[in-house]
């Protein structure tokens, strides 16, 4: 990942630096037809504090900016959390991208701390464990069997956990015995509860909440292409009271489960807030119509974490998530 944002650094610097040089040539030209004389002394130091710029922004989001851990604190009401779950904590995290860890593991461990001070009563997941392979995540199982809830860990996968990604595998035969090694990795080994279109039920005494959890389904009319593999019907077949859903893409939200089902509360991920976000806005705001935290649409609730992790290592204004939501009667 590093060699990619060295190479990303690289070009950014580059354009930065050719923009005053161009602007310099096309007053050079109608300076000569003008007659007059331009100096390129300040457009040449306009273009070295551009690419010091760049570089100062850059070094910041891979040194600091993706270790800034936010917690955010969600109170949601709704009358149908039976009373049983009134106070009930749910911490939700998601795209870790385990690989993102690598030059710094000690920082995941510390995150887990995090996870386990709020003294949650559920932790979910929502999908992206692994940027291309489960051999991203065997290095981290320790701590990632270290965070605690009453009620255990329930995930989903992502668009990456299917590892769309991965260069190394002949045929599809290969790539699903990856995958397969994923989700044991996910059920036997971290002993998590992946609900992969399917869903489970929650107990206090009488009282009970249902949480739904799919695979990655996208929406192609937001975002990029990636995979179409949950099935919200299956999962939510027989459902009823109140339900948590758990879908990675947070534009299936918009496309499937406002229009056609009243479930109340949807956990997702995958936008990161495109690692960049200044004065609240975010270049993924291009690409998906909700990028990030809560959203509310006809007596319905969406909740965006933008991940612990990276695709490409560094974050600028966008810092990695740890979300508690606290149920209200």
């Amino acid at each position: 990942m590093f060699i990619m944002t060295l190479i990303m650094a690289l070009f950014l610097a580059l354009i930065l630096a050719l923009i005053p040089h161009i602007v310099w040539f096309f007053i050079f030209i109608i300076s000569k037809i003008g007659g007059f004389h331009v100096s390129y002394t300040p457009f040449g130091w306009t273009a070295l504090v551009l690419v010091l710029v760049c570089w100062l922004i850059l070094a910041y989001g891979v040194f600091i900016g993706r270790w800034k851990l936010t917690v955010n604190t969600i109170d949601y009401q709704h009358s149908d959390i039976p009373a049983a779950f009134d106070g009930y904590k749910i911490v939700h995290i998601s795209d870790l991208h385990l690989s993102t860890f690598n030059d710094n593991p000690k920082k995941l461990h510390q995150f887990v701390d995090k996870i386990n001070s709020l003294e949650p009563d559920l932790v979910c997941f929502t999908g992206d464990l692994v940027t291309i392979g489960v051999a991203e995540a065997e290095p981290y199982l320790n701590d990632l069997r270290c965070i605690q809830a009453r009620d255990g860990v329930v995930s989903v996968l992502g668009n990456h956990d299917f590892l769309l990604y991965a260069r190394r595998f002949q045929d599809k035969t290969q790539q699903d015995a990856a995958l397969d090694s994923l989700v044991r990795f996910q059920r036997d080994l971290l002993r998590w509860k992946l609900l992969r279109n399917e869903n489970c039920i929650i107990q206090r005494g009488s009282d009970s909440i249902t949480i739904i959890g799919v695979d990655n389904i996208n929406n192609s009319k937001q975002g990029f292409r990636t995979i179409n593999s949950g099935d919200l019907s299956k999962a939510a077949a027989n459902t009823d009271g109140f339900r948590i859903l758990l879908s990675h893409d947070p534009s299936h939200w918009s496309a499937e489960v406002v229009p056609n089902t009243d479930i109340q509360l949807t956990l997702s991920g995958h936008t990161h807030a495109a690692q960049f976000r200044i004065f609240g806005w975010s270049p993924a705001q291009w690409m998906f119509q909700h990028v990030d935290g809560l959203h509310e649409k006809e007596g319905q609730t969406l909740y965006i974490n933008i991940g612990l992790g990276c695709t490409v290592p560094f974050r600028i204004g966008a810092n990695p998530e740890i979300t508690l939501i606290r149920l209200k009667k």
